[in-house]
């Protein structure tokens, strides 16, 4: 059985709950791990043997997040746009619940309105009747 860092539990463990959103997928654009809504990424994620970094937008809470000393401006001019990266060293066990709240921000800051809504449906709570609230309405609107 393979020896997983902290840091390669929690890669494993975020994209997983970023993955859990409404509309949300997996891709690979330029070699890079990234979750998207729709064709907007959310979060970018890397793993590598020396570290865990993980990106996000994060209009409400960028300053304070930039306040952190594991945390910086995303690269590539994305961090003049709110984007925001962390890095843990391989053998550190990031702050899972602060990055889980970074994740929802950026989610719900990028994601269409209609997913946002169904999040903060009270339905959202039971996952097996997630969607079904959301397309009764829709049809009695008709």
């Amino acid at each position: 059985m393979p020896d997983l860092s902290p840091a390669r539990k929690a890669h494993r463990e975020l994209l997983k709950f970023a993955l859990a959103y409404p509309g949300a997928w997996e891709d690979h654009p330029w070699g890079e791990t990234v979750a998207k809504v729709k064709t907007k990424v959310f979060v970018f994620f890397g793993m590598s043997d020396k570290e865990l970094s993980l990106s996000v937008k994060l209009p409400q809470s960028g300053t304070f997040a930039l306040g952190l000393e594991w945390a910086e401006p995303t690269h590539y001019g994305l961090g003049k746009a709110g984007w925001v990266t962390a890095r843990f060293p391989a053998r550190a066990k990031p702050p899972l619940d602060v990055l889980r709240k970074w994740i929802d921000e950026s989610y719900r800051a990028v994601a269409p309105a209609k997913f946002v809504k169904e999040l903060d449906a009270p339905a959202a709570a039971a996952a097996p009747a997630r969607r079904t609230p959301a397309r009764a309405a829709k049809r009695s609107r008709r």
